[in-house]
């Protein structure tokens, strides 16, 4: 039994999962206190029997904290659980109910044997809600190839080469599970069947469609499909000259991945907001937590914490859910969001550590610990390594290539800063985050002191997240370092309405860079652009949304 939402917790004593369970398969939620008295522990001593329940509701009222009376309520005769809050998961069918329970009251074994003899007094709860299947931490994808308008053998093999090319971008997300083109081919070879390929190939979404030449024009309809119920999510139309469609498919392909990335975090975070925590599926909880926690309004930044722990709760054995969690705490900090520091950074370390422990050789794990090594440590040196060893693993690890790019930034080396952040950018299509690859590779171009492309980039990442501070900064320095010094003072009034408690002191003290030339520069330009050395005075309470 646990509690989610907030922060989820175990209720792990024996009486009191045993009270809950009584309650929870009573009419109404219901039982009258001499019946949990003596179920639970006997008929021998009624002031024993008693005492013992008034002391588990005391424990579970220190357990729940404020929460209690929303959950339970208590009369001098009844205790009743509000079973709008009860939510039931698992198989009936799987096992005895309360088989593991180790509670040796003979009432209550006497009770618990009739549920087993009958198991239809409770059956009736698992089905007031859809159960949840086992999990997986990456929705799953594949594109099936192409159906083909025609006899054309050649159209065939593009067809084909098409579905291949799109499985290929999207594998290179951390967010999607693809499944092999092997795997999706041997679908296509008869008419598909949405339920077949759903349950064959145990996706959640598909992308389909067709090929066709239409005179000199080489023609090709996308659709996505939510393999769950088959409904068409959208479809997309592309279209160029047949001699150069090989050449041209790539750059077209793009608008295609980042449609499919930006439905599934549509998607997941439509479900979390419409349905009760335990409804959602694992996958959904982690897109949607990883989507708004780049999302701007604070209250999305802080609602994306509950589904990545409720999420790291239900698979503690997928170091990327663990992963994402820590780059939560290391944004928390990074950002001046936290209220507590220290804390929060010793949670970041947590997480990348036991995502580590779990997969030594996570490309992506490796990567958010050289992240967290970086932004909260300053320790350099680690965090090059923690990024060298994922692209050992993985040289196609964009957020390593993207994070490594921002270190170079940081040690003044803007040449490579650069490459490696375009590297980050061509191997990552399809993030939801794209303003963080926007962002950082400002950072980068201010190190090899190319204002205006810096300018550029950092005005495309505000248009998606306003609110960045990182991308705040680097606008107000590019604007000051190209003259536009009435413009730059506008942006740094900007980035203290929005983050009141930002300061060059806290720069300096919390900011890898500050030491460096590049530190040293952004120093320079937020000075000359009004803002203070310390601005103790605003609270925190008013960064919040």
């Amino acid at each position: 039994m646990r509690v989610t939402g907030g922060e989820p917790c175990e209720i792990r004593g024996a009486k009191h999962r045993a009270l809950i369970a009584l309650l929870a398969t009573a009419p109404l939620g219901r039982r009258t206190r001499s019946y949990l008295q003596t179920t639970l522990w006997g008929l021998a001593d009624y002031d024993s029997g008693h005492q013992n329940l008034r002391r588990a509701l005391s424990d579970l009222r220190k357990l729940f904290g404020t929460h209690f009376d929303r959950f339970f309520h208590i009369t001098n005769g009844d205790v009743e659980i509000d079973l709008v809050h009860v939510t039931y998961i698992g198989d009936p069918n799987a096992g005895p109910f309360l088989d593991d329970l180790n509670v040796s009251a003979r009432e209550f074994c006497s009770w618990a044997a009739g549920v087993h003899q009958n198991p239809r007094q409770v059956l009736a709860l698992y089905q007031l809600a859809p159960q949840r299947t086992k999990g997986h931490a990456r929705p799953r994808i594949t594109a099936l190839p192409l159906a083909v308008l025609g006899n054309d053998p050649n159209l065939r093999i593009l067809a084909d080469w098409v579905a291949e090319e799109t499985c290929r971008s999207l594998s290179r997300s951390n967010l999607l599970s693809v499944i092999s083109h092997l795997s999706s081919c041997a679908m296509a070879q008869k008419m598909i069947n949405i339920t077949e390929v759903r349950n064959t190939l145990e996706v959640d979404y598909l992308v389909t469609g067709t090929l066709r030449r239409q005179g000199s024009e080489m023609i090709a309809d996308f659709e996505f499909v939510d393999a769950a119920n088959g409904t068409i999510l959208w479809n997309r139309h592309l279209s160029c000259p047949a001699d150069q469609f090989t050449d041209e498919l790539q750059g077209r392909l793009v608008n295609v991945i980042k449609s499919i990335g930006q439905s599934i975090a549509n998607s997941a975070i439509e479900c979390v907001r419409d349905r009760p925590m335990p409804q959602v599926a694992d996958h959904d909880l982690v897109i949607a937590g990883v989507s708004l926690m780049h999302r701007s309004p604070m209250r999305d930044f802080i609602s994306s914490r509950d589904y990545l722990i409720e999420a790291s709760t239900r698979m503690p054995k997928s170091p990327d859910v663990h992963a994402w969690l820590g780059k939560w705490y290391v944004l928390s900090v990074f950002k001046g969001f936290t209220t507590d520091r220290a804390g929060d950074t010793q949670k970041a370390l947590d997480c990348t550590a036991r995502a580590l422990d779990i997969d030594p050789r996570s490309s992506f794990s490796l990567t958010i610990d050289g992240f967290a090594q970086n932004n909260l440590l300053k320790n350099m040196d680690v965090a090059e390594k923690r990024y060298s060893a994922a692209l050992d693993v993985n040289p196609n690890e964009s957020l390593s290539w993207l994070l490594r790019g921002a270190l170079m930034a940081f040690q003044d080396d803007g040449a490579a800063a650069i490459r490696a952040t375009q590297t980050a950018r061509k191997l990552s299509p399809i993030d939801p985050f794209s303003y963080y690859y926007d962002s950082l590779a400002s950072t980068a171009y201010i190190a090899a002191e190319d204002f205006t492309n810096a300018l550029i980039c950092a005005e495309k990442s505000l248009c998606v997240n306003d609110r960045h501070l990182s991308t705040l900064r680097t606008r107000t320095t590019t604007l000051h370092f190209l003259g536009r010094h009435e413009d730059a003072r506008a942006s740094a009034q900007d980035l203290i309405r929005r983050h009141p408690g930002f300061s060059i002191d806290e720069y300096k003290l919390n900011h890898p860079s500050a030491g460096n030339r590049a530190g040293q520069r952004v120093i320079e330009a937020l000075t000359a652009s009004g803002i203070h050395e310390q601005n103790s005075k605003i609270t925190r309470r008013n960064m919040v949304d």
